[in-house]
């Protein structure tokens, strides 16, 4: 699988779109506001003078009504400053990054509309926003560019399928699997940690040559909570989930098995020690905080009910939410391997496991919030 001709969020505003299923996205986002205002602030605060030209890069962009959720925030937060501090409203550079994939259409529409509502409102049309397609595990901007770099629900995916267990490897090493799990030989495992090492590395060296000295970054993605890979955490048990629902097509006869023997997710879920080692290794960023908090897997999704029947028609429910929002995230993914005839009844049989777990348990995702220094 090649990752950066493959991967991307569902296009449009369908109803298997991640326009209209990013909302745990959202809230991701919206949870990490105080330390986005506490970044913002920083650089603002700690010059002579507010900067007369500020470069904010938001990289794994993605598109829909998230994408310029963060960008919004930014500029409230540096108008209420300039208007507290007597300064000129700066010229903002915004440059959206993603993978060339990316539906970067639905973004250039909704710009006119978002910018003349900056205008009318801050009484600015000092932003300048472009998009820059491409892979952010290599360089993509200008030296000392970048005063804030963002990232949200992106670091999690990894460059490529690590090396050994890609479609055409000739030994089956991670049978059954879609992601390590507890049956996972160590060998499995060790390369999962070693290309999520030179993945990060290579992001870090690449941010450090384009960032000012004193920029801030704020990174969030998805991660667990021990040391141990195999640890059932996190986004565990929903890649476990959907190699059930494969395996169910496949006792079907509507999946070859070797398919699944064969597919192997290119994510990694660190947890924050990993985090830490790797900053600290490069030497470019100072750690300014490592934070992980726990969301629901469909946060949206809520119950009043009082009878246990009512009870699992509601987490039935969430499990076709939780499907949705799953799908419009990897469907790219898996459609290209297995192919696009069988996506509906995948989803279909993946949205009653969901909905069965979540009647027995309670799943959440473990998210990790990195706030870096770039180093003086």
């Amino acid at each position: 699988m090649e990752v950066m001709q493959v991967l991307h969020m569902n296009y449009g505003e369908g109803e298997t779109s991640y326009a209209k299923n990013s909302n745990i996205q959202r809230k991701i986002i919206s949870t990490t506001n105080s330390r986005l205002k506490e970044a913002i602030l920083n650089i603002m605060c700690n010059n002579k003078k507010v900067p007369e030209s500020i470069g904010i890069a938001d990289l794994g962009c993605s598109s829909g009504p998230n994408t310029l959720m963060v960008f919004k925030e930014i500029i409230n937060i540096i108008y209420a400053t300039c208007r507290k501090t007597g300064s000129s409203f700066p010229e903002l550079r915004v440059s959206l990054n993603d993978l060339p994939g990316n539906d970067f259409n639905y973004i250039f529409r909704s710009l006119p509309k978002f910018i003349q509502k900056i205008k009318e409102e801050k009484g600015s049309e000092n932003c300048y926003v472009v998009g820059v397609p491409g892979s952010f595990y290599g360089r993509r901007f200008p030296n000392k560019s970048s005063h804030f770099v963002h990232s949200s629900s992106s670091l999690h995916w990894l460059s490529q399928v690590p090396f050994g267990l890609a479609t055409n490897a000739r030994t089956t090493l991670n049978k059954g699997k879609l992601y390590i799990s507890q049956t996972s030989p160590s060998d499995v495992i060790k390369a999962y940690v070693s290309q999520f090492q030179n993945d990060f590395s290579l992001f870090l060296r690449s941010r450090s040559p384009e960032m000012v000295p004193g920029g801030r970054m704020l990174l969030s993605l998805m991660g667990r909570s021990s040391i141990d890979p195999t640890i059932e955490d996190g986004c565990y048990y929903q890649w476990e989930l959907l190699a059930h629902a494969l395996s169910i097509l496949v006792s079907k006869g509507l999946v070859e098995e070797e398919k699944i023997d064969s597919f192997n997710a290119p994510y990694y879920a660190p947890c924050p020690e990993e985090l830490k080692i790797a900053v600290e290794k490069e030497g470019s960023f100072i750690v300014n905080r490592i934070e992980a908090f726990e969301i629901e897997w469909d946060a949206s999704v809520s119950s009043n009910s009082s009878t246990q029947c009512e009870d699992k028609k509601i987490l039935l429910s969430r499990g076709q939410q939780v499907a949705k929002t799953i799908r419009a995230v990897v469907e790219s993914m898996v459609e290209n391997h297995f192919g696009n005839e069988i996506m509906d009844d995948l989803f279909s049989i993946y949205s009653d496991l969901v909905g069965d777990f979540l009647y027995k348990k309670k799943a959440v995702y473990v998210n990790l919030v990195v706030s870096l220094t770039r180093k003086n």
